[in-house]
């Protein structure tokens, strides 16, 4: 199955307002699989960056103005994106914005039927919990120190292992492996191989039957046994 995971960055919270989208990080899974497969781009919002969107981004309006607008790559974004189901945290918030940029094009919105909403999943597993990127990257053991500012395709990325997580990505791995070993049995033979054992050799069963002697000596100790249970 085919998903983009994706984040955007923008110049404000409100696409209603005139806030405008400037940059988005698509990311290709395949059964929850990175396929080395991105789609990064930087929009020109044709407005100004207000300083607080810029503190957390670092996107400035000098950097941006040399920008293509999001007109002139909608039609790239929307092949990278086809049909699949659109994995973001928040995903009200991406969607909502990259609705909005596609209104402005007079195409059409992608239905948020299509929406995985990371937030939503950790909340339901980790109830309680801090929900943020953050939070979630350390609870899962997922490196971050690169991650100075927000950046769209870097964040997708790191959503990405979140959410393979999210989703069961130590038991998606073990069946990986099984199929791998039916595929290597079919093809090379059934392959015997102990648990934590690099050379693969097969050891040999432990005798568990009792002695006479062992025998001899539970008998005596159940008749020192005074009313047993099993007797009564």
């Amino acid at each position: 199955m085919r998903e983009i995971v994706f984040d955007t960055e923008t110049t404000g919270l409100d696409p209603a307002s005139g806030d405008r989208m400037v940059e988005i990080g698509c990311v290709e899974l395949v059964n929850r699989v990175t396929t080395g497969a991105v789609f990064h781009a930087y929009f020109n919002p044709q407005r100004d960056m207000p300083a607080g969107a810029e503190a957390v981004h670092g996107l400035s309006i000098g950097f941006l103005e040399s920008k293509p607008l999001f007109a002139e790559t909608a039609s790239e974004l929307l092949d990278f994106l086809g049909e699949a189901p659109l994995v973001a945290h928040n995903a009200g918030f991406d969607f909502g914005f990259l609705n909005a940029e596609l209104a402005r094009t007079d195409l059409a919105p992608i239905c948020t039927s299509r929406m995985i909403d990371t937030i939503a999943l950790a909340r339901r597993r980790h109830p309680g919990a801090k929900l943020s990127l953050d939070a979630l990257c350390t609870r899962y053991g997922i490196d971050r120190s690169h991650r100075v500012k927000h950046g769209a395709l870097l964040d997708a990325e790191l959503l990405a292992q979140v959410y393979v997580e999210l989703t069961g990505g130590r038991q998606i791995g073990l069946e990986l492996a099984t199929a791998r070993a039916e595929m290597a049995a079919q093809a090379h033979g059934p392959v015997t191989r102990v648990s934590g054992r690099a050379d693969g050799d097969m050891r040999q069963p432990r005798p568990h039957s009792a002695s006479p002697e062992e025998l001899e000596r539970h008998r005596a100790f159940l008749e020192k046994i005074n009313s047993p249970l099993w007797t009564g």
